[in-house]
């Protein structure tokens, strides 16, 4: 036993003098699974690679635009309707909208307008709530104080307590064409920060929400939640806020709306001033020219807004309109058809003395002045 002992301490010890000098190396190889390789099949683009320059804007448009998007969320004490009740109004088949839970949370989305702190955004994100809560894009979180809001274009401007904000310039939406691409930026079913791409699909929408509908049509993917958001441009510009889609089902088959920053620019402005939108009336109801009335006022085209009544006492009625006249034009404007002469008309400002071209039976012409009062919100004629 002490010989064995021996022996094996021996050959431990000229073993471990082997190994120190290298002249014998033992190597570890880890098992392997038989008949598999340990290199990839696959090939590997290099981390260099860069996305082709014609795709390019897109990420740099996100980058640029993404940090301007917020989330609104809402807290509403009392029954309210579901969040982005607006998407489903109009468009989805069913009963009638569900009522939520007291104490919900409605999320929707918004962008900021200035530096200090004004967002825009959708009046149904915000409608009934008692406490409206923004959060950017750096996930900061304040309170916001609803500044005024706009049932009849569906907008809300909001302020919250900020310096230096990264806010989105705006831009001109009457020069967009149809077939010009596009980028939706939102807050999609809550997922914060969702950019998708599309292109301008029509122009002047009217989808039935009211007489001041004018709506940008797109097929980039806004779905409930994107209610508020950002539609931009390639040049990063904001063109118009994402406000309803057309469905059956809830989610996005690509027919988006949006309301043209054009459309918003002035309700912006009387919102910041006063938190109200004042408007022009006439006091017409107005409808498409009709071939009868086509004919019995020689008129050329179809163009113009026939006068179908006229409301007793109304500044329409000072000034000698009667039902049957054509209106063609206002201010020297051509008028297209009777939305045209309703946004045009809400847009003058109570008092002022306008010119209206009409045409009656017969191809009388006529040169008429009226003095555009003020739109109540219980006024006849709504809008007009």
């Amino acid at each position: 036993m002490r010989r064995s002992a021996g022996l094996i301490l021996i050959l431990g010890l000229v073993a471990a003098a082997l190994w120190a000098t290298d002249i014998v190396s033992i190597k570890v190889n880890p098992p392997t699974t038989r008949g598999v390789s340990a290199s990839p099949f696959w090939q590997e683009v290099s981390g260099e690679a860069t996305v082709p320059s014609a795709l390019r804007i897109w990420v740099e448009l996100a980058k640029a635009a993404k940090p301007a998007v917020v989330n609104v969320s809402t807290t509403q004490r009392g029954q309210a309707r579901g969040p982005d009740e607006f998407f489903r109004r109009f468009f989805e088949r069913g009963g009638p909208p569900r009522e939520e839970p007291r104490g919900r949370q409605s999320l929707g989305s918004g962008v900021i307008a200035s530096g200090d702190g004004h967002v825009v955004t959708n009046f149904h994100v915000v409608r009934g709530a008692d406490a409206i809560v923004v959060r950017l894009a750096d996930q900061s979180e304040y309170q916001a104080k609803l500044v005024g809001s706009d049932p009849k274009t569906d907008l809300a401007l909001l302020k919250i307590d900020g310096r230096g904000l990264p806010a989105m310039p705006f831009g001109d939406s009457d020069r967009l064409e149809v077939g010009e691409p596009v980028m939706a930026i939102g807050n999609p079913f809550g997922l914060e920060q969702t950019v998708t791409t599309g292109i301008v699909s029509a122009k002047e929408r009217f989808i039935g929400s009211g007489p001041y509908d004018d709506f940008i049509q797109t097929d980039a993917s806004v779905n409930p939640g994107n209610s508020g958001g950002p539609l931009v441009d390639v040049r990063g510009a904001l063109i118009g806020i994402n406000t309803a889609i057309f469905s059956q089902t809830g989610g996005s088959v690509g027919i988006g709306f949006a309301i043209p920053v054009n459309v918003a620019k002035d309700v912006l402005r009387q919102l910041r001033d006063a938190g109200k939108v004042v408007r022009g009336y006439l006091g017409v109801a107005v409808a498409p020219v009709t071939p009868e009335a086509r004919r019995a006022a020689n008129l050329p085209g179809p163009k113009g807004a026939l006068v179908a009544e006229v409301v007793s006492g109304s500044p329409a009625a000072a000034a000698a309109l009667k039902p049957g006249d054509v209106i063609v034009r206002f201010q020297g404007q051509e008028i297209q058809d009777p939305r045209d002469l309703t946004r045009r008309v809400a847009a003058t400002p109570p008092g002022m003395n306008v010119k209206l071209e009409v045409l009656r039976a017969g191809g009388e012409h006529a040169a008429l002045t009226a003095r555009i009062g003020e739109l109540k919100e219980t006024g006849a004629a709504e809008g007009r």
